[in-house]
């Protein structure tokens, strides 16, 4: 059988202000090998899902379980973030330091690893991104494309086993988008993907669930599709809308 890296377990959660809870009684099983996009428009609780997975929001009540052991403090959550890699979908809110080196190397350090094989792994995986040189960039003048990729390697140099990405391509301009595409698309990793990008969720993605009324559901692959078309401006980036909330789903 595959391994479950993550489960939620009757899952109840909502954010402070929130009357009623996003998710109610869920149920969920992130394995080995899973290839996820997650869908649902806003506010139906997709991120909210990552945050309790990574324990950046506590559940009201029910539980997560890290390969199959329950996990509950910052300390036990500690140890799944070592393991499992999460994008945010601000980039803002993922550096914290002065320079791109300070930012993508500390995860190494706080993995354990020295000031020098850390710097060395952060540089080898910014050059790996195509971003050979920032090192010394300050990330509050990067573009928003940049710091997304350079937030990418804060993720990628701690050689997470899984990722969780949470709307990675999202206000990217056409060039920068299609390079992160064809990053991601390409990683032989553990997957969990939300993302209202379908062309991209086509060709990043196994399979698909959505979350409505509080639960995660199985959606068949036919919901996502990639295609061709033209129109005005079809090369700046543009939404097709959610065929998720065409279909009647809500929060």
């Amino acid at each position: 059988m595959t391994e479950a890296l993550i489960e939620l377990r009757g899952v109840r959660a909502a954010y402070p202000g929130r009357g009623e809870p996003v998710l109610d009684g869920c149920d969920f099983v992130f394995s080995e090998g899973d290839k996820i996009g997650l869908l649902g428009p806003n506010g139906s609780g997709k991120t909210t899902l990552l945050h309790v997975m990574m324990g950046l929001l506590a559940p009201a009540c029910g539980e997560v379980l890290f390969m199959g052991r329950r996990v509950a403090t910052e300390k036990e959550f500690r140890q799944v973030r070592l393991q499992v890699g999460m994008l945010l979908q601000n980039a803002d809110d993922q550096l914290f330091f002065p320079t791109v080196l300070d930012d993508v190397a500390f995860g190494p350090l706080n993995q354990g690893l020295s000031p020098s094989r850390a710097r060395d792994a952060a540089v080898q995986t910014l050059e790996s991104l195509g971003l050979a040189g920032f090192e010394n960039r300050l990330t509050h003048r990067l573009s928003g494309g940049e710091k997304k990729l350079v937030s990418l390697a804060a993720v990628l140099v701690m050689q997470p086993r899984a990722l969780l990405l949470d709307e990675p391509t999202n206000g990217l301009d056409p060039e920068t988008r299609e390079r992160l595409v064809g990053i991601l698309a390409g990683l032989d990793r553990s997957s969990l993907i939300i993302s209202h990008d379908w062309d991209f969720l086509a060709c990043a993605a196994r399979s698909f669930r959505s979350i409505r009324h509080g639960h995660v559901h199985v959606e068949p692959p036919a919901i996502v599709h990639a295609h061709y078309h033209r129109h005005p401006l079809g090369g700046e980036a543009h939404d097709h809308g959610d065929p998720v909330a065409r279909s009647g789903v809500n929060d």
